[in-house]
């Protein structure tokens, strides 16, 4: 079984830095896309930045120079470094990812969410 686990939210003020990680396990056998969804109360899930995995990138104009979703070398991991937060970033933030488990077998999975919140 294959599971995301998403840590990193938590309570800043406005300014302020958080880094958001999401590391994938279980039987893999290739990662094509990772990542992060936010929802806010009472709006849909959006997607704020996601990473092929030959390395293109893209994201949300609201978050455009101030979030940068980056890999490491460690395997099948995500980040996502967000700097100079606003009040309007506070959301659940979700890890994606679009996940062979198979050769000939692909599923989507989600994370379970981590509370990002910009309050002074």
């Amino acid at each position: 079984q294959v599971q995301l686990v998403e840590s990193g939210g938590g309570l800043v003020q406005p300014g302020g830095s958080l880094r958001l990680s999401c590391a994938a396990s279980g039987s893999i056998f290739s990662i094509n896309d990772m990542s992060w969804y936010r929802q806010a109360p009472g709006k849909q899930r959006e997607l704020v930045a996601g990473i092929t995995s030959d390395g293109s990138t893209n994201y949300t104009d609201s978050v455009k120079g101030r979030f940068t979703i980056y890999k490491t070398n460690a395997k099948n991991t995500v980040y996502l470094q967000m700097n100079s937060l606003k009040p309007e970033d506070t959301a659940v933030y979700y890890c994606y990812a679009y996940i062979r488990v198979r050769r000939w077998q692909s599923y989507d999975y989600w994370g379970q969410g981590t509370q990002v919140t910009v309050s002074s």
